[in-house]
């Protein structure tokens, strides 16, 4: 035998989920026959290939509690739905039909996402095909929003006009998310009604996919762009990541970097997050080329044994960056040039009102986790969709699950006001910066993975950090905060002021040490602190910011000064 026989036999075998999307037909699996089934749930194999038609079976433990045990076990299914919104960009009609379909299909909550999209919740089968066919009747889209492949391609949403750059950055945003969906026709034959194809030598040359091949990617994948002096969409959390190289006003070029992620699993120390890095250099017009040489050498490289350690951000740190060089040179029809180095120097929320640079304004609302929805005297849903239908203005999401109306006149600017204010919900100037620059996971009750709460959670450490905040005057310091459920980091609690991730029976693993600028990981400093204790564990390190930061310092770069050893002393418990 050889010793190449020898190495392969000596390499772990595949994830059996490697063995569904191999078997899967171009992702059509038994989803059809479910669909028109009596069955309230899929089975693994489904389960798995809906991922790549942009929705989750998920499980409303909350409906579980009272429900009797039977044939289900007692779980309550329903399903969650994404979209697919390149660079966060809808029109009002778009929107207005994303609130029909939360009213009539959802839990009446319409949830943005971090990475500039829309999710459903608490769809019922029933309701599962109508949803995505009504997405897509207004020009979006559920493809590739989840899944083994390139999910939502992000770029920063300000609708600045005087200049380029921006404009640029959404175009070359669109263009990379359409070259990197899946070619399959299952989608369109699934949901859309499309023909079934006569044989499987017909369909499976429709259904070539000449980039991600019959097994797609190891797992998913993320790519964004970004600016250097506004780096609003955590370009360093991305697995592809394009930074702009802007001159006179245009991008020129992109650094691209790679192998940034936030995941990783409580108890195994060979995982972890990671900034991407700096790898090469491309001009504006090579952008498709780069993207593609970047997902297919994950594709061919990639973990497909062990999915905790199945992201590029692993081959990176395995390879380092001088070998990944070396084998993406193969997978480009063009030298590749070393990267310029370009840095992050800025962020900006883009809530309130900003001028667009054409005569009219943006006007950036702050919707707290991302939950549109209406409860009580607070009713922002109904005020978004008198703001559409009254004033009909495009809008856009951000990657802090906010949403900005756009192209508005001076005279739509108390209008706009007026509708906030006569449905209950505060202007971004009335709220504190600490809930600006909050954000939190959905977690319980939808989310599968979630091991503790976290959108039901935060608002209430938020509000007890306020008044620790106004007690010691520190309420103009911006900083962020960001919790999750579980350490699968879909906020990107790793590079925030403060992370707060889930450990389990609402208690939750501190991090300090990251700032706003997404350019640097935090670490953690107490394990275990209970969803009561939080506010109280981080007094002493205000205390301590308030007198003896320097100036001009922020929250995040004190505790990166004084270090982990002085944190864990400061947030120790009073015995």
């Amino acid at each position: 035998m050889t010793t190449e026989s020898n190495a392969a036999e000596k390499q772990p075998p595949p994830s059996p989920v490697e063995a569904i999307k191999f078997e899967s037909r171009g992702l059509r699996g038994g989803i059809p026959e479910f669909l028109t089934g009596d069955q309230d749930h899929f089975d693994e194999t489904g389960k798995q290939l809906l991922k790549f038609h942009g929705s989750y079976q998920q499980d409303d433990r909350d409906a579980r509690k009272n429900r009797k045990e039977g044939s289900t076990g007692g779980k309550f299914y329903m399903f969650m739905v994404r979209a697919r919104i390149p660079g966060g960009l809808l029109t009002a009609n778009q929107y207005l039909a994303i609130d029909d379909l939360a009213e009539k299909y959802a839990n009446k909550t319409v949830r943005l996402t971090s990475r500039q999209s829309i999710q459903f919740h608490g769809i019922i089968k029933d309701g599962l095909k109508p949803t995505i066919a009504g997405l897509n009747h207004c020009l979006l889209s559920t493809l590739s929003a989840c899944g083994d492949v390139n999910r939502n391609v992000m770029a920063c949403p300000a609708p600045i006009k005087n200049h380029k750059a921006h404009d640029q950055l959404q175009q070359d945003c669109m263009a990379i998310a359409l070259h990197l969906a899946p070619k399959s026709t299952g989608y369109h034959e699934i949901w859309l009604d499309g023909k079934p194809f006569k044989n499987e030598q017909e369909r499976a040359q429709a259904d070539e996919e000449p980039i991600y091949g019959k097994v797609y990617l190891p797992r998913k994948f993320k790519t964004g762009l970004s600016l250097p002096q506004d780096n609003c969409i955590d370009i360093h959390s991305q697995d592809l990541g394009f930074l702009a190289n802007v001159k006179d006003g245009e991008v020129r070029g992109y650094d691209v970097l790679v192998g940034g992620g936030m995941g990783k699993t409580h108890g195994r120390d060979n995982t972890f997050p990671q900034l991407s890095r700096s790898i090469f250099y491309v001009p504006r017009e090579k952008v498709l080329a780069a993207a593609e040489a970047v997902v297919k050498l994950y594709r061919d490289h990639g973990n497909r044994s062990d999915r905790k350690r199945a992201r590029i951000k692993y081959l990176v740190a395995d390879w380092g960056v001088e070998k990944f060089r070396e084998v993406l040179k193969e997978y480009l029809d063009f030298p590749l040039e070393l990267p310029k180095d370009i840095k992050v120097t800025g962020y900006d929320s883009h809530l309130g009102w900003n001028p667009q640079g054409d005569g009219r304004f943006w006007y950036g609302i702050s919707v707290e986790n991302g939950r549109i929805k209406d409860e009580g005297d607070f009713r922002l849903r109904s005020a978004l969709r008198e703001i559409a239908i009254s004033i009909g203005k495009s809008c856009r999401l951000t990657a802090m699950q906010d949403i900005l109306i756009c192209d508005l006149e001076t005279s739509d600017r108390p209008k706009v006001e007026a509708i906030l204010r006569a449905h209950g919900v505060k202007l971004p100037l009335e709220l504190s910066l600490v809930q600006r620059y909050s954000l939190a996971c959905p977690a319980i009750p939808t989310c599968g993975l979630a091991i503790c709460e976290s959108e039901r959670a935060l608002p209430g450490v938020v509000d007890e950090l306020e008044v620790i905040l106004k007690e010691m005057e520190l309420e103009d310091s911006a900083f962020t905060i960001r919790m999750t459920g579980c350490p699968n980091g879909c906020v990107r609690p790793y590079q925030s002021d403060i992370g707060l991730v889930g450990r389990g029976a609402d208690k939750y693993l501190l991090y300090l040490g990251g700032r706003l600028e997404g350019d640097r990981l935090n670490f953690p400093v107490r394990d275990l602190v209970g969803r009561a204790d939080v506010a109280k564990t981080l007094r002493p390190v205000f205390k301590e910011f308030k007198d003896s930061g320097t100036k001009g310092e922020s929250f995040g770069d004190f505790c990166n000064r004084i270090g982990v050893d002085r944190l864990k002393v400061l947030t120790s418990p009073v015995i």
